[in-house]
């Protein structure tokens, strides 16, 4: 999924006047993807003179972080050490089916 680098975007505007689905809105001078509509056609990637729009991938550790952020702020409702080790492996479970959902989801986009 595409983001808005906030510091690299100088709302030249050419993203949202290219995006087909516009998907793509200028915010206090700023480009924002409203990930609902957007198709990921590539093409405000393609148009940035600045490279503010940013590939998915770079994300990640930011990601992780917030997935780790989420999990410490539910453990605070838990106040044993079993409660807390029996939440951890919930969480874990959950996200191993998260890992299972996108596993067969690649396996399946496989075959287009």
């Amino acid at each position: 999924m595409p983001w808005i680098k906030e510091s690299d975007c100088v709302a030249c505007g050419l993203c949202v006047d290219n995006c087909p689905v516009k998907a793509i809105s200028m915010i206090e001078k700023k480009a924002i993807i409203e990930f609902e509509k957007c198709i990921r056609c590539g093409r405000c990637h393609d148009i940035c003179p600045r490279d503010a729009v940013r590939h998915d991938g770079e994300r990640v550790p930011e990601e992780v972080e917030e997935n780790i952020d989420w999990v410490n702020n539910l453990m605070e409702n838990y106040s044993t050490e079993d409660e807390k080790n029996a939440f951890i492996q919930r969480m874990k479970n959950f996200f191993n089916k998260e890992k299972k959902v996108i596993a067969e989801t690649l396996d399946r986009l496989e075959s287009y």
